[in-house]
């Protein structure tokens, strides 16, 4: 298995996936909201979502495992 970890801190905004999804390299996966920003954070590999670690509003740190991929 695999992790999606999270490149910077900041609010879960927005989930685009959800426990099941196959997902290919690059698809956008969540969006972070840091300094009133939106930052997409994509798929590094092509898999099936098999946790989602955070739900939306959830405050992260940079390095926090946001997904697994099974």
């Amino acid at each position: 298995m695999s992790e999606l970890t999270a490149p910077i801190a900041g609010n879960v905004w927005k989930i685009l996936v959800a426990v099941g999804d196959k997902v290919e390299m690059d698809d956008e996966v969540i969006i972070l909201e840091a300094l009133k920003m939106e930052t997409p954070i994509y798929c590094e590999e092509s898999g099936t979502i098999a946790e989602i670690k955070i739900k939306e509003g959830d405050a992260v740190n940079e390095g926090d495992v946001l997904v697994i991929f099974g």
